[in-house]
């Protein structure tokens, strides 16, 4: 028979390698969850947020949509995320962050879960602690290359032509990346003509290098889904944001070449 009050189904534990700067920026971003955890989440529509923390609609891969508000106690250096409606309605999973040395933070989370059969209480833990592992371990992946790019010296260097090679080797090779001016591009095809674009996403420093280039002609960030073409750098999704400038490209006598 279910109980009356929450029960703690698990806890989970682990020490993060980002600092607790770039936990607390993750906690706030509502927008990544279907990107970056796409296995779990497939949609989510913002209702508020504000210092106290955000609320919002949210689909799953699995199971109906639900309602959550994640409600932050700076004072207490933790927060809670509440599921108001749908699958789940009345769990709270409480998180305590705490800093730790250089560029790593302890989190530690309590899951806990209203009406609860005790028999199923175990199975339930269970399959909590397999989830946050798993989203853990790709917010840790998203702080770290944050945390890299934030740190990366503004971009310097020659802007003198960089011969890519034959044009036709060259096609084969693609897509390519490749260091200009101090910067890393990715030059790829699209209708037959050669472009280059940069690999970091100007919303938060998202990678771009491995983005497919879809029929559009555009490429979509992993993080937060932001687009890009990658013809011109202006947004494909008609947000006030555009990767910067590329260099061009040029053919000439069957030799391919960037930032002539």
């Amino acid at each position: 028979m279910p109980t009356a009050d929450p029960t703690r189904v698990a806890t989970y534990a682990r020490r993060v390698a980002a600092s607790a700067e770039r936990v607390w920026e993750n906690v706030r971003d509502w927008e990544h969850l279907p990107w970056l955890h796409a296995a779990s989440f497939q949609s989510i529509s913002l209702e508020a947020e504000g210092a106290w923390g955000w609320r919002a609609r949210v689909g799953l891969r699995a199971g109906a949509p639900i309602r959550v508000e994640l409600v932050i106690d700076a004072a207490a250096s933790r927060y809670v995320s509440r599921t108001l409606e749908g699958p789940g309605a009345r769990t709270e999973i409480w998180t305590a962050v705490a800093p730790r040395a250089a560029g790593a933070t302890d989190v530690a989370v309590e899951f806990w879960l209203a009406d609860v059969d005790p028999a199923h209480a175990g199975a339930l833990g269970d399959a909590y602690l397999q989830l946050y592992t798993r989203l853990w371990d790709e917010d840790e992946a998203m702080m770290v290359r944050r945390a890299q790019e934030l740190a990366r010296p503004r971009a310097s260097g020659p802007r003198a032509a960089l011969r890519l090679g034959d044009a036709a080797a060259l096609r084969a090779r693609l897509p390519l990346c490749v260091e200009w001016a101090g910067e890393r591009w990715r030059v790829v095809e699209h209708g037959g003509a050669l472009h280059a674009h940069a690999t970091r996403c100007p919303h938060a420093l998202g990678p771009l290098e491995d983005a497919a280039v879809d029929a559009a002609g555009a490429i979509t960030c992993p993080w937060h889904g932001w687009r890009f073409d990658v013809a011109s750098g202006r947004s494909a999704d008609r947000r006030r944001a555009r990767l910067p400038a590329p260099p061009r490209i040029a053919e000439r006598d069957g030799v391919v070449w960037l930032g002539v």
